[in-house]
């Protein structure tokens, strides 16, 4: 059985003026279906459209053209919005209050009565891993924590739908891991959360689905699920040495990407495979690693962009 339709976007386009009178175009005619209680990740490279997105979605700019629709109504009514949450990919924080007084602040912003305000202030607080540091100023957080107070207050008013722009952004591993646990407890209460991330391994571990933006332009919906239950093995050679040169033999059937003084060869035979180990040894390059894997999201990315995207999230273009 379907779920219902949280947020509808119809035709979203955003054009820019850069100087001069010229025009850069920021997005372009996006539509998207976001399903109510699931993680959808809104997976792009910096620069990709994904802050503009939720910037129009919360109606903090305006579209060339295009609407959106909160279950149905439109985004554009004010009484709508009060069902949203939000995260900016970089908050700012008053420093000198505590957590708790942080907390307070951005619910008196909302009719909230004090009593149901100081219970929900306790409940965020367990929610997040802070009640040990709650009479703590802000200036004397880590960067970690700043992000968890950041999904506090924007969990403040009790939204069904959350947005968040780029919550792993900056985190060590830990941290990350903290954020995604608040994210899926977030779900098991029953919300919708959005999340822009370029850090793909984020996205398979939490989304249920998950978009691919590329200079403003949707290039891909996946479900992530039939990622993982998917049998499309291949095999792949990792080297270093950019300057690997390919046997003819293999030439019709592998794929290349050099990522710094690295070689990435996929190919979908094994013999294949076999015959570049054997090249790459003969050229005396060092072997990395061998073997088969199976097609993730990462290679969906490579795909539907035609860039790759390191493990330290820095990326390169074919």
């Amino acid at each position: 059985m379907s779920r219902p339709v949280a947020v509808k976007i119809e035709g979203l386009s955003k054009t820019f003026k850069t100087g001069w009178g010229k025009k850069y175009k920021v997005l372009s005619d996006l539509s998207l279906d976001i399903n109510e209680n699931e993680i959808f990740g809104y997976l792009g490279a910096n620069g990709a459209g994904k802050t503009t997105t939720f910037k129009l979605i919360l109606g903090l700019i305006h579209a060339d053209q295009g609407e959106v629709s909160f279950w149905g109504k439109p985004a554009s009514d004010y009484k709508n919005r009060s069902l949203l949450g939000y995260l900016p990919e970089n908050p700012y924080f008053y420093s000198y209050l505590t957590a708790f007084e942080s907390l307070d602040f951005y619910a008196s912003l909302f009719d909230i009565d004090p009593k149901t305000k100081s219970e929900r202030i306790k409940e965020l607080l367990s929610l997040v891993g802070l009640e040990h540091a709650k009479d703590l100023q802000l200036r004397k957080f880590s960067r970690g924590m700043l992000q968890r107070v950041g999904v506090a207050q924007a969990l403040i008013n009790d939204p069904k739908l959350l947005i968040l722009d780029e919550p792993m952004s900056g985190l060590d591993p830990m941290g990350r891991k903290n954020m995604r646990d608040i994210i899926l407890k977030c779900r098991e209460q029953g919300k919708t959360i959005i999340f822009s991330t370029h850090i793909i391994s984020d996205v398979e571990a939490i989304c249920d689905r998950a978009s691919i933006i590329a200079k403003g332009e949707l290039k891909e919906i996946i479900d992530i699920d039939q990622i993982m239950e998917s049998q499309d093995n291949f095999w792949e050679i990792v080297c270093q040495g950019k300057d690997f040169k390919m046997p003819s033999i293999a030439e019709n059937d592998f794929k290349k990407i050099v990522s710094g003084n690295r070689v990435i060869l996929t190919t979908s035979s094994k013999d294949s495979a076999y015959i570049l180990v054997d090249e790459v040894k003969r050229q005396n390059l060092n072997l990395i690693s061998f073997g088969p894997r199976r097609k993730n999201l990462e290679e969906i990315y490579i795909k539907s962009t035609g860039q790759y995207i390191e493990s330290d999230h820095k990326e390169i273009t074919r």
